[in-house]
């Protein structure tokens, strides 16, 4: 039977392009324009080409120096944060229970971080790290520990990277704990008949199954950390220094504090660029992985123990000839 094919459905979603053009093309067009002119003022501005990405990409220039420093913090804390956060909401998932009314108790306690803004993350967390008035502060410097975030960059790293921790650990946790609840119990029973370790089962299942809620929660939390801005601007300040300045903060103190909109226009299409890369980098080995693990899987010989035959459905059971 032939498709009809109806183009009136186009003006149903019209006025969505004419949103998502309003609110990103048109912003999207204002900031390239810029990126490639310079201005003094006074609403005038004159044409300087690609001059603003060569200064930007090149370490020698003050722009060059100060955009890639603060790049390399950039990277590294999304890295911490990854290494520490997926591994962490992992746990956190598998250890949650799967029934009962403790399900629903931990499923709103996990949700509570991610329900506070981000700046009174950062109001919370500046109090709560400050040595005269904040408990952790306090009790560090108490038990012998010479903590002060605002002087020491060791410190001023820690707690931004626990700050973010506490703040979007949950996130990856609901995300695995959706993943593991989609696993059907023939699964686990199957394993406990086979004998298989818990090892085994996390190996074999439950990380399998997981693998594309895995996929969305790295995706997401690389987007996060390296776009953060307001909880480290509201602790710290990019201090003390410039060694929490990661390019979101640089970005705002060019655009804002020197107004200087070229430099901050290039600058913010770099970085737009570099996230959009390192996602679909991200995106491609993951997706990859799982399609060689699929496939590997695949090319064994597939040896079912006697066992697993008892997980069959009753329906693929016939009935013996002349029985009612």
């Amino acid at each position: 039977m032939d498709k009809t094919v109806n183009q009136k459905a186009w003006f149903l979603v019209l006025p969505v392009f004419l949103v998502v053009a309003f609110s990103a093309v048109l912003p999207l067009m204002t900031v390239v324009n810029y990126s490639m002119q310079d201005t003094f003022g006074n609403n005038q501005f004159f044409w300087n080409g690609v001059g603003w990405f060569k200064e930007l990409l090149d370490p020698s220039t003050d722009l060059g120096g100060r955009f890639l420093a603060s790049l390399g913090r950039n990277l590294f804390f999304s890295m911490v944060i990854l290494a520490i956060e997926v591994p962490l909401g992992i746990v956190v998932a598998l250890s949650m229970p799967r029934q009962g009314w403790t399900v629903a108790a931990c499923l709103v306690i996990l949700a509570l971080p991610l329900l506070i803004p981000w700046n009174v993350v950062g109001t919370i967390w500046q109090i709560f790290g400050r040595p005269d008035i904040g408990l952790l502060g306090y009790v560090l410097n108490a038990i012998g520990i010479d903590y002060n975030y605002v002087s020491n960059e060791i410190d001023a790293w820690v707690t931004v990277i626990v700050m973010d921790v506490w703040h979007w650990t949950s996130l990856v946790a609901l995300l695995c704990y959706a993943g593991l609840k989609s696993i059907p119990e023939a699964y686990y029973q199957a394993a406990q008949i086979d004998g298989a370790s818990r090892w085994a089962v996390f190996k074999a299942i439950q990380l399998p199954k997981m693998n594309r809620v895995l996929l969305i929660a790295v995706l997401l939390r690389f987007m996060d950390s390296f776009m953060i801005y307001t909880e480290p601007f509201v602790v710290t300040g990019g201090g003390p220094g410039n060694s929490t300045t990661f390019v979101s903060i640089e970005l705002v103190k060019i655009a804002l504090g020197q107004f200087d909109l070229g430099k901050a226009a290039a600058l913010s299409l770099v970085y737009n660029l570099i996230i959009l890369i390192v996602c679909w980098i991200f995106y491609t080995v993951m997706t990859n992985a799982g399609v060689e693990r699929k496939v590997q899987a695949e090319s064994e010989p597939a040896a079912k123990p006697k066992s697993s035959a008892a997980l069959k459905p009753a329906t693929a059971l016939k009935p013996k000839e002349g029985v009612a």
